[in-house]
């Protein structure tokens, strides 16, 4: 059993994964070091029943990607009565507990204005911030997936391209403000090649932002637009959303939410931000014995 369902314990326990055998075995994983950090997935959010289910399920996958890994998540802030650490207790609970500081992954597309307060507490303790998940191909997938699931494009099922489309230009909706709009604007390209439809990127946190997106493609000859949020869900509140989707009156996919994708972003975005190992010394080259030396011949 792991420590993660114990109350009050600092940090996961690592437990070994198995190894499966045979010839069709999935490709083994990279070695975690002996000691090394553990992860925090750090939630721009208050733990809650909204934000819970989607955190348990994000480090769940995370867990199956890379077996053996210490993993737990920290919230913005924890009411009363919830059983959900903080950032900033696990941080003091592996300081007290003369571990490694935890690396710190934002659950973060892109930027945000809760990074600020995330790397100052990293630099209280010595940990550790990634970069945020964003912009990848991967997000662009996982939109599409969910843009699919509402009716608003049809993909291959082999490779995921779109055949065709029920929305004929996207808003790719995220939350950060104009910085993260502009962010977006590269996964937005992705996306576009995916659906073979004009996406423009806005800030549901900037008023007015999304609703100009919206124009914008209209004048541009989109009769079908339809919303895409670039959001995994804790970091946006979900007003903002149904707000965007009912000022435009037009459709909108899910949030990314629990994608397979994004929790494997959060474990290779962990093991990219790991110390190299240390590489073993060189073993010391013994001298040359001096021989007598060969005299030329007369």
């Amino acid at each position: 059993m792991s420590t993660a369902a114990i109350p009050g314990a600092p940090l996961p326990v690592r437990t070994p994964g198995s190894r499966a055998r045979g010839r069709h075995r999935r490709p083994e994983r990279p070695e975690i070091p002996t000691g090394a950090p553990a992860l925090v997935l750090a939630v721009p959010a208050t733990a809650g029943p909204e934000a819970r289910p989607v955190v348990d399920e994000l480090l769940s996958v995370v867990r199956g990607e890379q077996p053996g890994i210490e993993a737990a998540a920290g919230y913005l802030a924890s009411p009363e009565g919830e059983d959900a650490p903080t950032v900033a207790e696990l941080l003091a609970r592996a300081a007290e507990a003369g571990l490694p500081a935890p690396v710190l992954v934002p659950l973060l597309a892109g930027p945000h204005d809760y990074l600020a307060e995330l790397r100052g507490l990293a630099a209280e303790h010595g940990a550790v911030v990634t970069d945020v998940l964003g912009p990848h191909p991967l997000l662009a997938e996982a939109v599409h997936v969910r843009l699919s699931e509402a009716g608003l494009a049809r993909a291959d099922r082999a490779r995921l391209f779109a055949i065709t489309t029920a929305a004929d230009g996207v808003v790719l909706t995220t939350v950060g403000g104009e910085e993260a709009a502009a962010a977006a604007g590269i996964t937005g390209v992705l996306l576009a090649a995916r659906l073979a439809v004009p996406v423009v990127a806005a800030a549901l946190d900037v008023p007015g932002s999304v609703a100009a997106a919206v124009a914008h493609l209209q004048q541009t000859g989109s009769q079908r637009p339809a919303l895409a949020p670039l959001v995994i869900g804790p970091e946006a509140d979900p007003e903002l959303l149904a707000t965007a989707a009912e000022e435009t009156g037009c459709p909108s996919a899910a949030p990314i939410g629990t994608y397979q994708a994004v929790g494997q972003l959060i474990a290779s975005t962990y093991l990219a931000a790991l110390p190299a190992p240390a590489e073993p010394a060189e073993a010391p080259q013994p001298e040359p014995v001096a021989g007598p030396v060969a005299q030329p011949a007369e």
